[in-house]
């Protein structure tokens, strides 16, 4: 497979999901280009780091972005595209293209000062959460049971120095069971899904949550394509709660953690991961 072909690995720290990939990738051959982010630099006629395609598996949003924003620059692939990082890192402009797709989310509404958040979350109800527009591992996130709590949380989070968090995005509290579910999609393939409980309202794996493998139906296959191809797909992780409604993607996460979801269901994610950036790299 490799023929001299180069593997680059974008990355903040080598968790048990970046040594998987190394390791993939040099069980294939291929010749692997490690890029800390914190040591990088980027020129604007030449890239430092040569590389065939570039894996995104920066832990900062901000980061990605303009690393793969300067990429596509040089003209060097990378997984996943900066468009795709930018739009799915990104839970206001996520829901709103989730929402032009017609795929089904819980109610959310975007609000631009405290004043108008607590007039959203009196139209959304009690209780209702409030999340940043930018984040994961379920941090900075509140679930607000009375206007009293809404309006302390509102004023700390006013109070927060970084501009994404002047913008206020509210979601409905689904009434879900002490679950939710997630499918995990590389390209056009749903490549493994696993359930995560918790007795606590957030059900990241990363907050202690536990896993088990979960059977991915055909009606469960498609939502969650549906949901990264709107985003532009790539290596995507897809969130769903069951609603009383049924089904609901409350997010699609660009850079996804998959150590819980490989214990859970022994996928080799990894693998997959490689397989796909090197195809993307050959195109």
């Amino acid at each position: 497979m490799s023929d001299g072909f180069r593997l680059g690995v974008f990355y903040t720290i080598v968790r048990p999901e970046e040594k998987w990939i190394f390791a993939a990738a040099e069980s294939r051959g291929l010749e692997l280009v490690r890029i800390d982010d914190g040591e990088v630099t980027f020129g604007l006629d030449r890239p430092d780091v040569a590389a065939d395609v570039v894996v995104n598996r920066s832990v900062s949003h901000t980061r990605s972005l303009y690393a793969t924003r300067c990429y596509a620059h040089y003209g060097i692939p990378t997984v996943n595209l900066p468009d795709v990082v930018e739009l799915a890192g990104d839970k206001v402009l996520a829901s709103l293209r989730l929402a032009e797709r017609n795929i089904p989310t819980p109610k959310t509404i975007i609000a631009l000062s405290p004043e108008a958040a607590l007039k959203a979350i009196d139209r959304i109800g009690y209780p209702a959460v409030l999340k940043p527009a930018v984040g994961s591992w379920g941090r900075l996130m509140a679930k607000v049971s009375s206007p009293e709590e809404a309006e302390q949380i509102l004023e700390h989070k006013t109070a927060l120095p970084s501009p994404v968090h002047s913008i206020f995005y509210i979601q409905e509290f689904v009434a879900k069971p002490d679950r939710d579910l997630r499918v995990f999609v590389v390209g056009s393939e749903a490549v493994a899904g696993m359930y995560r409980h918790s007795t606590d309202w957030r059900t990241n794996a990363a907050r202690g949550a536990t896993t088990e493998p979960l059977p991915i139906t055909p009606v469960l296959r498609e939502l969650a394509l549906r949901a990264a191809e709107a985003v532009g797909g790539g290596v995507l992780a897809v969130d769903l709660m069951e609603s009383p409604a049924g089904l609901v993607v409350h997010e699609v996460n660009p850079t996804p953690e998959f150590k819980a979801l490989t214990a859970a269901t022994g996928v080799d994610i990894a693998g997959a991961i490689v397989d796909y950036a090197v195809a993307v790299g050959r195109r």
